[in-house]
């Protein structure tokens, strides 16, 4: 079974890689407006990065009337990303494809 899962409602997508998974979210799933300031961002990954580098988490609490549990899980996702995702790589695939 493949690790790595789309993580997006609805999509039951699974990857070998987690690249291949922020890939997808990014190219294959509609883009999210942040409640705290309105910038839109790929779905996924990339929005809990947006989300807990540019805010803080009571902004996230606040505006997308989250508890604590979701903080975890969302920051539990975005540290497991980032230990195994070679990132720079995502990045350059996703502007070759014009996805960024």
């Amino acid at each position: 079974m493949s690790r790595w899962k789309c993580g997006i409602e609805g999509c039951d997508a699974r990857f070998e890689d987690v690249e291949g998974a922020i890939i997808h979210q990014t190219t294959e799933h509609t883009r999210h407006e942040c409640k705290v300031c309105g910038t839109i961002v790929p779905d996924g990954y990339f929005a809990i990065r947006h989300a807990f580098d540019e805010h803080t988490r009571a902004e996230f609490v606040r505006a997308y009337d989250a508890d604590s549990s979701a903080v975890r899980v969302r920051e539990e996702i975005k540290s497991d990303v980032e230990e195994e995702a070679d990132l720079n790589s995502v990045v350059q695939t996703l502007r070759e494809q014009g996805a960024l």
